[in-house]
């Protein structure tokens, strides 16, 4: 049986602040997909979940959404002020706000069992009521997850989920990804290839264009078209890493 689509991106072309940021790209999102974005900076990563997000339009191509798709986004923690006077209960119910039709005592009722399920599943249930300023990174980085999560997508879009959290974080974020997520398809921002690989299905190499490479093996070729430095880890008796040749034009 063929996968549902849920994205379909054809031969989209964007900008950022006059520059362009992606030339003719396309991909499809599939039902049970899980895509490693990775791609230098400035490359056109951000770009790319902000087009499907709908928060930035195109400048040509066509991009499909499925009718009633419900995406959930986890943003680079960069983007949020940690300062800002809200507790962590109502960081995660602030992710049902897409739903403007109904009350927020009813959307609280409606989803508290799922808000119980998932504070327990990440182990921030015990700081549900302190302030992002007063936790972790990684628990600010579980709370965020939480928030992209209570809705009950059926797409996840995440990026860069491992900056600014420890490994024992981190490892918790990409099992429960990986093995206990009820989400239908991912997209998963990042410049960790040697971590991600584990958990990604495929990769998608952004760099203005796009090239989806089909597995999670790093090759040669995943090299030559992720374009820009890139740092291996490779496991043995003695831990090292391999760093890839880069010619500057």
């Amino acid at each position: 049986m063929t996968a549902r689509n849920f994205i379909e991106i054809s031969h989209v072309s964007a900008s950022h602040d006059g520059v362009k940021a992606l030339d003719d790209v396309s991909i499809n999102i599939k039902d049970g997909d899980f895509i490693g974005v990775i791609g230098p900076n400035g490359g056109g990563k951000t770009t790319l979940l902000k087009l499907i997000l709908g928060l930035k339009k195109p400048d040509k191509g066509i991009i499909n959404i499925s009718e009633g798709l419900n995406i959930g986004y986890l943003p680079q923690q960069s983007e949020i002020d940690k300062m800002f006077p809200i507790t962590v209960r109502e960081v995660i119910y602030s992710g049902l706000m897409k739903f403007t039709d109904k009350s927020e005592k009813y959307l609280i009722n409606k989803y508290r069992n799922r808000f119980d399920e998932l504070t327990k599943k990440m182990n921030i249930d015990s700081i549900v009521e302190k302030t992002p300023g007063q936790i972790s990174g990684g628990q600010f980085q579980k709370t965020l997850l939480c928030r992209s999560l209570i809705s009950k997508p059926d797409l996840l879009l995440l990026d860069e989920p491992n900056t600014y959290i420890d490994k024992e974080s981190e490892f918790e974020l990409f099992q429960y990804l990986s093995k206990d997520s009820d989400v239908k398809a991912i997209m998963l921002v990042s410049h960790d290839i040697g971590t991600i690989s584990q958990y990604v299905k495929t990769f998608a190499c952004v760099n203005k264009g796009l090239y989806h490479h089909e597995s999670n093996i790093i090759t040669e070729e995943l090299l030559s078209q992720y374009k820009c430095p890139i740092q291996i880890i490779t496991h043995g008796d003695i831990p090292h890493t391999v760093l890839k040749h880069h010619n500057h034009v």
